[in-house]
């Protein structure tokens, strides 16, 4: 069960202290993610470098890797950072962005999972299949599982890992190998905005960063982007006003809302 007062303190937290996100992410979705982390609360900082990928990480809260537009400078910056993540003992999240679609995009997802043990990988069913079965396929970017599907390889993934596996979808699904929360929010609006995905990942990234059960800390990212977009969604005429009512409820959320919305 989720718990709206724990979620609430988590908000919070992220509010008071502010905690510097630092992303390795896509082209695509630069705009939005810093956006969404901003209106949370935290600080983004997007640097993929190999100059400074390690040294931006140094003084990180967390760190977001993301694969969406890959790149082997931009992969060598995510060894990078990863490594330095794990040196300073700060929580990583993997986004998967589209593996299974290419064999690059997935190798390079099981290599950065064998190098530095991501603490989250979070993904729609496809590519969370993905990472557990070679021969799983994905549309692009774009799911041809759904989220339901893709329980059981989440559950391994998270056991093979030790990551927590957050696989998003109509439900979103969260495991650590044993126990499974479901988050039952969220607008079908969404999927029709880019990067909707990536956002969750960053905001993981702003929840893990100040909530050391990541189990926890997942869950209450789910729960909170899934409240913002079906608010958003209410008030939205179509996907471009969704963009700009989800970064206006986000920056106003607080707990009676939370309360309200939940979906036990």
């Amino acid at each position: 069960m989720i718990d709206a007062t724990l979620l609430t303190n988590d908000l919070c937290r992220i509010r008071e202290r502010s905690p510097l996100v630092h992303n390795i992410t896509n082209y695509v979705v630069m705009n939005n993610t810093a956006n969404a982390l901003l209106a949370i609360g935290a600080s983004p900082v997007m640097a993929h470098s190999v100059e400074e990928a390690a040294e931006m990480t140094g003084i990180a809260s967390s760190l977001v890797i993301n694969i969406g537009t890959l790149s082997n400078k931009w992969i060598k910056g995510m060894f990078l950072a990863g490594k330095a993540a794990k040196q300073k003992g700060i929580p990583v999240v993997l986004d998967p962005v589209g593996a299974g679609a290419t064999a690059y995009r997935t190798d390079t997802c099981l290599a950065l999972i064998k190098d530095f043990s991501p603490d989250i990988i979070r993904g729609n069913g496809s590519e969370i299949m993905a990472l557990v079965n070679s021969n799983s396929q994905t549309r692009g970017v774009d799911s041809m599982s759904s989220s339901g599907s893709a329980l059981e390889s989440a559950i391994k993934l998270a056991q093979q890992t030790g990551a927590v596996v957050v696989v998003s979808g109509s439900t979103d699904y969260i495991t650590d190998g044993k126990n499974v929360a479901t988050v039952k929010q969220g607008a079908e609006m969404m999927t029709r905005v880019t990067g909707m995905g990536c956002t969750a990942s960053a905001l993981t990234g702003a929840f893990a960063a100040v909530n050391p059960d990541l189990f926890s800390a997942s869950v209450h990212a789910m729960t909170t982007m899934g409240i913002t977009g079906e608010l958003a969604a209410q008030k939205a005429e179509g996907p471009g006003t969704l963009q700009l009512h989800f970064l206006d409820i986000l920056y106003r959320l607080d707990g009676d809302t939370i309360a309200g919305q939940l979906n036990i």
